[in-house]
């Protein structure tokens, strides 16, 4: 089992304090490198002056974080493409593998908040599932078409490049058939192209159309909050359309990975106390746009005594105690759905830095060994260049 981190920076009543955050986020991600997690992944999210969400741009992100680390993988949970101009997008997350030297997984995602894509890309508006689906389809073409290094054109329903008409005559870019056609540009080349032969990719998906769209088209799939019961079918309906897709048998958790709650403390009062304001802060934000249906378990169905409360999550999808206990709700996982990587999410708003750390520094001692084979790593001295600053 690989083991990740999604680190979900924000910080409500904190925003005239956001480079202390970034501070304390590449402590974070510099211990984590350390003690051997496999990858790190920043989300994206824009205008959140209620200070919930504050990573405007993973990609930058994690440009600060491969300056910093040397091993662990760098990876966006997700970019939304569909605010971003492909092209850009495309040589971004390239410079970004060149960067880091090969360590990017792309995370990619469609967007839910009207607040931003009205004011980022209108055409992306999510109350027009259909268009913001078809959308963000003809993006990922764009996108793969420019990482292959090579000269190419793309004409669809919301892109067209290149530009038609425009004409090249230059000494040092002599004409060539390769990208002209009667002295006008008729394909283009995006570099650099990435280091790796072909970029990872990966959607934050739940439903079934974006799950089987996913497995259909070579997409890794990211799932949080349903739990273990209501995640065996979405995982089984991935397997089942990717086996069917790639004309081989995949197995179960294959091409998946899970996001999870999770907080380490030497007792369960302690790890309660320490960790219940702040993820109760992040499902009291989600759960006003999602609801509890997506908490519920395989045929349980929401009625009006479901109520939000931390109790009610403890039993569902958190992985909150002591060592012991949080090992063995991720050997439930292994067993009931062969979870293959893990995210971890302890950095939710409003956690104090010190205690992520400790919970940290528990699990990649005294959780992690168990589960690859390996000594738990010293993270305590773990401090990012100008983490501090």
């Amino acid at each position: 089992m690989r083991f990740s981190i999604f680190h979900g920076t924000g910080a409500p009543g904190r925003l005239a304090d956001y480079h202390q955050l970034m501070g304390e986020a590449r402590e974070f991600a510099v211990a984590a490198d350390r003690a051997g997690f496999w990858s790190i992944w920043y989300t994206e999210h824009h205008f959140g002056h209620e200070g919930q969400e504050l990573t405007p741009n993973p990609v930058l992100m994690g440009v600060d974080i491969a300056a910093r680390t040397s091993r662990i993988r760098i990876g966006q949970a997700a970019s939304i493409v569909t605010f971003w101009h492909p092209l850009r997008l495309a040589e971004d997350l390239a410079l970004l593998d060149q960067l880091s030297g090969g360590r990017v997984e792309v995370g990619v995602g469609r967007g839910l908040y009207g607040r931003e894509a009205l004011n980022l890309n209108p055409v992306a508006d999510p109350r027009d599932q259909q268009k913001n689906r078809a959308l963000f389809q003809e993006t990922l073409e764009v996108l793969k078409a420019a990482w292959t290094g090579e000269f190419f054109s793309h004409k669809g329903d919301f892109f067209e490049f290149p530009a038609p008409g425009v004409k090249w005559n230059h000494p040092l870019s002599p004409p060539s058939p390769d990208f002209m056609t009667d002295g006008v540009i008729s394909k283009m080349m995006v570099t650099p192209r990435p280091l790796q032969p072909q970029l990872p990719l990966w959607q934050v998906i739940d439903t079934p159309p974006s799950i089987e769209w996913a497995a259909r088209n070579g997409v890794k799939g990211i799932f949080w909050l349903p739990p273990v019961s209501a995640l065996k079918g979405r995982f089984e309906l991935y397997r089942d359309a990717a086996s069917e897709a790639a004309g081989r048998e995949f197995a179960l958790g294959e091409g998946i990975g899970l996001v999870r709650d999770v907080f380490v403390a030497d007792t369960m009062e302690e790890a309660r106390a320490g960790f219940e304001e702040a993820v109760m802060n992040t499902y009291r934000w989600v759960c006003h746009w999602r609801g509890l249906s997506n908490l519920m378990e395989d045929g349980e169905e929401l009625t009006d005594a479901h109520e939000l409360s931390y109790d009610f999550l403890h039993g569902r999808n958190q992985l909150v105690g002591t060592p012991e206990y949080v090992a063995e709700k991720i050997a439930e996982l292994r067993d009931e759905l062969n979870v293959r990587d893990l995210f971890l999410w302890t950095t939710h708003p409003g956690l104090e830095h010190r205690k992520a750390m400790r919970s940290l520094e528990l699990f990649s001692e005294k959780v992690m060994p168990r589960f690859t084979g390996s000594q738990g790593a010293d993270v305590t001295d773990a401090v990012a260049p100008g983490a501090r600053s």
